[in-house]
């Protein structure tokens, strides 16, 4: 893959952007997505995500912003980041990716690349993705697997170059709102559906890549290693949730424990709390989807996950027990919960389970404002039904839940916060911001 080649970044959201910024700065870039108002906004230079600064998106002189499928005939290489849901039934959501697929096949040309960063579970790629390149373009896909006999073939002929395509598979490493970790300095996994083409793909990569690429032997391998690196951090996370359950119940703080065990040099240092956001609390269902396909149950990874699905329920059970040992009426009362994105200092509310906390209070008919610096007030009206407030009154709260760490939480400090409450009120601190005896609870 020379550097004179048109690359296609397709979805233009936390992975893409910085993806398609990198490449940017050094070749000819289309940046794509379906949404006009995310275009519009790139293309004045700001970016709502907040992953990319203004002078980064100027510096990307290669990059240009595009919402018609048509200038994708212009790339020779397509590079996919849309996103990987799950639905109500918690089953994988394919519909952006094969929707992405049904674009570029399309506009697939013979001898053009297809690489997905999309999370999948091992086989989607080949399985899902390849059969809609192949009927929307016309073309053959070229594998290792048909460089033999096709049995759609005539006998003897093979896949070659001038009537197929390639692909290949790089899993996203993005996190959001994380400075330190940025795209370029990630190591990269990379495949190809043939060694040469696998190749061609690593070598893209590492056009940007810092830390290195790690090219694995297969598609599969590929997909298999994204789905595990957040299934295995939910299964820890459950882990140590159960523990908070357990130590919560022998009256022992979580956190103590925590940093005791923490003392010794091969203990991880996992934090009991929500998980939710777009990896760690999906990912798993896309492999136990998977396993079941193909007859097999996994306890643990679907055990973990009830686990961690089931704490914004606890959360509020804890609460609401709290305010009753302080003889504050539940019903009717007021309470603040203080953030709504998944995560600290990120504006992202992709599936947040500070929503599972919201949920429960209502059903005590509690009155529950909530507070965000970082969200986006129309998202999360347009996302959860949310109307969050800006600016809440002091001593108006029954009870108050620090739900995400926040600088500008942290910065006011236990006594603005208590400032907020009533004279009689309970503080409950998810996240440890603050020490265990300047509140009421700690998960």
């Amino acid at each position: 893959m020379s550097g004179n080649e048109t690359l296609a970044v397709i979805g233009l959201g936390y992975v893409g952007l910085p993806l398609a910024v990198e490449f940017g700065r050094r070749r000819r870039v289309i940046g794509f997505d379906k949404s006009a108002e995310r275009i519009a906004e790139l293309r004045a230079g700001r970016d709502s995500t907040l992953e990319v600064e203004a002078a980064d998106l100027a510096q990307a002189t290669g990059l240009e912003f595009t919402t018609d499928p048509r200038q994708l005939r212009e790339a020779t290489i397509y590079i996919v980041t849309v996103p990987t849901p799950i639905d109500a039934g918690r089953q994988p959501d394919l519909a952006p990716l094969m929707h992405a697929s049904e674009t570029i096949g399309r506009v697939l040309k013979p001898g053009d690349t297809v690489i997905y960063e999309s999370t999948v579970y091992p086989g989607a790629t080949e399985e899902v993705c390849v059969p809609i390149l192949e009927r929307s373009s016309g073309l053959r896909y070229i594998s290792t697997e048909r460089r033999g006999t096709d049995p759609e073939l005539p006998p003897g002929q093979t896949v070659a170059a001038d009537n197929g395509f390639y692909c290949g598979y790089s899993p996203e490493r993005i996190n959001p709102g994380d400075r330190e970790h940025r795209v370029t300095t990630i190591r990269k996994v990379t495949s190809g559906s043939t060694p040469e083409v696998a190749e061609r793909v690593d070598a893209l990569y590492r056009e940007i890549i810092t830390a290195g690429t790690h090219k694995a032997s297969s598609i599969r391998v590929a997909e298999a290693a994204k789905v595990i690196e957040n299934t295995q951090r939910d299964v820890n996370i459950a882990l140590i949730n159960e523990l908070a359950l357990i130590f919560n119940r022998l009256g022992i703080d979580t956190e103590e424990v925590l940093q005791a065990a923490g003392t010794k040099w091969n203990f991880l240092p996992f934090r009991p709390g929500l998980v939710g956001g777009h990896c760690i609390g999906v990912d798993p269902y896309y492999l136990t989807h998977k396993a079941q396909q193909i007859g097999y149950h996994p306890e643990m990874i679907l055990a973990g996950r009830r686990i961690n699905d089931g704490m914004g329920a606890y959360v509020a059970g804890q609460l609401v027990k709290a305010m009753l040992k302080k003889r504050i009426q539940v019903e009717g009362s007021r309470v603040l919960v203080m953030g709504l994105t998944f995560k600290e200092n990120c504006p992202d509310l992709r599936n947040t389970r500070v929503v599972d906390i919201l949920h429960e209070l209502a059903e005590y008919d509690v009155q529950v404002d909530v507070c965000d610096p970082w969200a986006s007030v129309e998202c999360a009206r347009r996302e959860y039904g949310i109307e969050l407030i800006r600016g809440p009154e002091p001593g108006q709260y029954d009870a108050i839940v620090l739900a995400v760490a926040h600088r500008q939480f942290n910065a006011m400090g236990v006594s603005g916060i208590r400032a907020l409450g009533r004279p009689r009120h309970v503080l409950y601190d998810l996240k440890y911001v603050f020490p265990a005896n300047e509140t009421d609870l700690r998960l």
